[in-house]
């Protein structure tokens, strides 16, 4: 069966090439400052200095692609030998002092700039879950995935600047029809152009005023 994209054919082509071209320049200016984070980080606690994780990507055609999305380590080492795989919450005791600090900045996303040069993430997207999580929501809230069809997912987004974490299934609910509206926009170029930079600049200003978690 072929696979029809209800997104507009331009705005791929856009907006690959804009995740292309600001990754990178980002990734070559940015050189300096993951040096001073690595530092931070290694002298502050034990463990890597980078994180990987398996998250869930795009969804076609029933298929769902999953990829290992990279972050500078927030947490201590081994942070859920204990507890498995559970949401991030506010003054979360796993986090180090440097990690609380890079969250707050989003700083601790600068290494989602390869995922997003290799096609895995894109700028903008609905955020990328976990596949156990994914599949326990799966069965509170039905068809759940398909909040990804036809989408990368993106290193900040819709439901990102204005809801943050999930801490519970209401606050998934929410984010869900974040995602579908930011899916709608896709289908026109300027609906899309204005979407995004209201997204880019909400963004900005949750760095700039440290409001990441």
């Amino acid at each position: 069966m072929k696979h029809i994209s209800f997104v507009h054919p331009s705005i791929t082509l856009i907006k690959r090439a804009i995740d292309l071209t600001f990754s990178i320049t980002c990734l070559l200016l940015t050189l300096p400052l993951f040096v001073v984070i690595a530092v931070m980080i290694k002298s502050s606690s034990q463990g890597s200095i980078f994180y990987c994780q398996v998250r869930v990507g795009k969804m076609k055609a029933g298929q769902i692609k999953y990829f290992n999305m990279i972050k500078f380590r927030t947490m201590v080492n081994n942070a859920e030998a204990s507890s498995g795989a559970v949401w991030a919450t506010s003054n979360d005791n796993r986090l180090t002092y440097v990690g609380k600090l890079l969250r707050k900045t989003r700083l601790d996303e600068l290494p989602q700039f390869i995922n997003v040069i290799k096609g895995e993430m894109s700028l903008i997207g609905p955020r990328p879950e976990r596949p156990e999580i994914v599949i326990n929501l799966e069965k509170e809230i039905p068809f759940y995935s398909e909040r990804t069809y036809d989408m990368t997912p993106g290193i900040t987004g819709l439901a990102q600047v204005n809801q943050g974490y999930d801490t519970c299934i209401d606050d998934v609910k929410t984010k869900i029809a974040y995602d579908f509206a930011y899916s709608l926009s896709l289908t026109k170029l300027h609906r899309w152009l204005l979407m995004d930079l209201k997204i880019i600049f909400k963004t900005l200003l949750i760095m700039v005023l440290g409001r990441g978690q």
